[in-house]
């Protein structure tokens, strides 16, 4: 059975999400999105090499590695955070800091195609994740950086998340 994932209710999440909410189609059938997304990211990487990945498009700003480090690293915690709220857990989660994250990362060491391996496996893994679940565990309520977030919330952060920053990658890095 194919579970249907509704837009969450603004009051579904913390305002400070709403940007990235609102970077996913009304209409659209979140779990479809993010395998759009996955296949997206993996051609607009095709024909990059790793030195041009090392590139940002301006001082202090990450890298193209970087910025597909971070999509990573904030997937990682956002379905970590679905995966507790899930399962019912009311212990608050903590909050990160993509910044230290990022300077930590290492990512300019490493090879685009790892990343990028990385990138598939972790989208896959969500995206098995969110199928096992069900509609009542959508509408589980959770604590994530002091702020109540649903499971659904969640879901569409991620695909927004994910959308805001491949806008950047195709406006800024590759123009």
């Amino acid at each position: 059975m194919t579970l249907t994932i509704k837009r969450p209710l603004q009051n579904e999440y913390p305002a400070y999400y709403l940007p990235y909410v609102n970077q996913v189609p009304e209409n659209a059938e979140i779990m479809q999105t993010l395998e759009e997304q996955n296949s997206e990211i993996r051609s607009l990487f095709a024909a990059i090499d790793d030195d041009r990945a090392e590139e940002a498009y301006a001082d202090g700003k990450w890298t193209m590695k970087e910025l597909l480090q971070h999509m990573i690293d904030s997937e990682r915690v956002f379905a970590y955070r679905a995966l507790c709220i899930a399962r019912g857990e009311q212990t608050p989660l903590p909050g990160f800091d993509e910044n230290m994250y990022a300077e930590n990362s290492r990512a300019n060491d490493r090879l685009l195609r790892d990343i990028l391996e990385e990138y598939d496996l972790v989208r896959r893994s969500n995206m098995c994740m969110f199928r096992g679940f069900d509609s009542t565990m959508l509408e589980n309520v959770g604590t994530a950086n002091g702020k109540q977030i649903t499971l659904r919330g969640l879901i569409y952060v991620i695909a927004g998340h994910e959308r805001h920053h491949i806008n950047i990658l195709k406006e800024r890095y590759l123009k």
